[in-house]
């Protein structure tokens, strides 16, 4: 009976101070909101990053010279990756891959729209497209006959497709003249996950067979090789072999980067744990601060309100009861805010959810019940002191207080 009565004391003393009590509150609704969104973004920010690089090949693998050992001594072209360390790969690893390819670079100038620019080519052999996850947009893949045959075709990716013919369709028979030879186009590809320029692919390229294209270089240099495991769980291991292998086929004082997406994939979990807990402790910041707002509120309110409390104490109020009721005014701001925090932090998601196509951003119960619980607590601690501070008045002093 008491408890209820101090609620609707509560309540009464809320509605008579309306608007100081939304302006208390709205430092509840922002960090609550922040809270939400903030848990929403670093949610969605992981799987996206996460959803990427698996989506690049978790599975792969890619080796690459990286030097000497001693830096006064000389590199040697030997040193160099070549194709037949892609065979050799191949050869040695056998079942326990999915396939191994080799990419070479090279550059020449093509006439696009008027203007001669530089063109990255990579040369690359039938199984490239398989490790790379290749998108097909039209005609056909490089394969095994082009590779044999030294055949002079090449494939474009799709914005340089676009560029030299206006389409995909359209560029297909086509023909492009590279190193002074004509090169018939067989098909357009792009990447079905964009490394945004980070790999060999850096958005208009040509494609041509590895066995073309080691007659234009100067030298022949594998950079990088591939390898695609059977499974995540295979990939350490067949990094290892992988390096065992190119180490085995070269001089001592070679060095080669041997590296897999898994390292990559571990460290962006790393990077999104290390993200959420900042963020959540910057909101964690403003509902402290909001908390804060509550105690000054409340202590104004408490002295306001003096001979009230006073009179309340002469006709028979126990302290107590006064303490319930200060204490439950700054539960029940800091829980409204908070609510309407929540409602809020959960509106946006929801609303970006169903008016953007093919976009699902996460939205996390946990979060809620932490914001929620969160605000409780916030109107609990910061409210006890000005509710304390009420309680412990004299009702006769109190009762004088002009």
């Amino acid at each position: 009976m008491f408890h209820f009565e101090a609620l609707r004391s509560s309540i009464q003393a809320l509605r008579a101070n309306k608007f100081r009590a939304f302006l208390t509150a709205l430092g509840l609704v922002i960090g609550n909101a922040s809270v939400i969104l903030v848990v929403t973004i670093s949610l969605t920010s992981r799987d996206y990053v996460l959803d990427q690089i698996q989506a690049i090949g978790s599975n792969m693998i890619y080796a690459q010279f990286d030097g000497g050992n001693n830096p006064a001594m000389a590199v040697a072209d030997a040193d160099y990756l070549k194709v037949a360390d892609v065979q050799a790969v191949r050869d040695q690893l056998g079942s326990r891959i999915v396939a191994a390819t080799g990419v070479m670079n090279n550059f020449d100038q093509m006439r696009i729209q008027g203007h001669d620019e530089d063109v990255s080519i990579i040369g690359a052999d039938q199984y490239y497209p398989e490790v790379r996850n290749l998108a097909l947009l039209a005609g056909r893949f490089v394969d095994a006959g082009d590779i044999e045959n030294r055949n002079h075709v090449a494939m474009l990716t799709e914005r340089l497709a676009k560029r030299l013919f206006g389409g995909q369709s359209q560029a297909v028979g086509q023909t492009v003249k590279l190193h002074g030879l004509q090169f018939e186009i067989i098909g357009t590809f792009k990447e079905r996950t964009t490394s945004f320029g980070q790999s060999e692919i850096t958005g208009e390229n040509v494609l041509i067979p590895i066995t073309v294209l080691k007659y234009f270089a100067p030298l022949e240099r594998v950079d990088p090789l591939y390898v695609q495991a059977h499974s995540t769980a295979d990939v350490e291991a067949v990094t290892q072999l992988v390096r065992t292998v190119i180490e085995g086929r070269h001089r001592a004082g070679a060095r080669y980067k041997v590296e897999n997406l898994s390292e990559i994939l571990n460290a962006a979990k790393n990077i999104a744990k290390i993200m959420t807990v900042v963020l959540i402790m910057v909101s964690a910041i403003a509902l402290i601060i909001s908390g804060i707002g509550i105690m000054n509120i409340m202590l104004v309110t408490v002295t306001e309100r003096t001979r009230e409390i006073g009179l309340r104490m002469a006709v028979g109020a126990a302290r107590r009861n006064v303490l319930e009721q200060f204490l439950a005014e700054a539960v029940l701001i800091s829980l409204g805010g908070g609510l309407a925090g929540v409602a809020l932090g959960v509106a946006v998601p929801l609303a970006v959810n169903h008016y953007v196509d093919d976009v699902k951003i996460p939205i996390s119960i946990t979060s809620i019940v932490v914001a929620l619980v969160v605000s409780m607590l916030v109107g609990l601690v910061f409210g006890l002191l000005p509710a304390n501070r009420a309680a412990r008045l004299n009702p006769t002093e109190a009762l004088r207080y002009e």
